[in-house]
């Protein structure tokens, strides 16, 4: 029996790497939000109540980088149908030449530099329109409260850290849209 294999599918990492990416960038990410965070000062100033920059930036940043380490020549000639293409870190180790390894890397560095300026860039932009129209912080009384239980709801209370706040509507029937309705009933 014949195994075809698809470069789309496939990528430019063995499975073994992209085992080890997947793991490194699941543990890294919340090694950084539950323990680095907790410690470093300026942690603490960022209001990130859901960990958007461990999950995105931190994980982003792991899967590009690991990606320049991991990549193999032969993925990478079948993925991009030529071998004009560095292969990555590891690989120029083994094959004795580090140079295109250490290209690929600083590659995936700029591709990272590149990528977090255009998103800072992007939201700041975005955050300036939306605040012409509305506030983009919220109102003393409701920030003491905590903002995720200004709305009934509670964000990453691991380890006994945060306390359940129970949800502002508990007996409200669910209202279902007109357009939802059968014909003939009133709910």
């Amino acid at each position: 029996m014949v195994k075809l294999r698809h470069p789309l599918i496939e990528g430019v990492v063995q499975p073994w790497a992209a085992m080890l990416m997947g793991v490194l960038s699941g543990s890294i990410p919340w090694y950084t939000m539950m323990v680095l965070h907790k410690k470093s000062a300026f942690f603490q100033q960022v209001d990130d109540t859901l960990g958007v920059l461990h999950t995105h930036a931190v994980a982003g940043l792991l899967g590009g980088l690991l990606s320049g380490l991991f990549a193999q020549p032969t993925l990478l000639k079948m993925f991009y149908n030529t071998s004009h293409h560095s292969p990555g870190l590891l690989y120029s180790i083994l094959d004795g030449n580090i140079i295109p390894g250490l290209r690929q890397i600083g590659y995936q560095i700029l591709g990272a530099v590149f990528i977090t300026v255009w998103n800072v860039l992007a939201t700041s932009f975005i955050c300036i329109l939306i605040s012409r129209i509305v506030n983009l912080r919220m109102d003393e009384d409701d920030l003491e409260i905590g903002d995720d239980a200004v709305h009934g709801e509670e964000a990453y209370a691991l380890w006994g850290d945060g306390e359940r706040h129970p949800p502002l509507r508990l007996h409200m029937a669910p209202k279902i849209p007109s357009f939802c309705r059968r014909i003939g009933t009133k709910t």
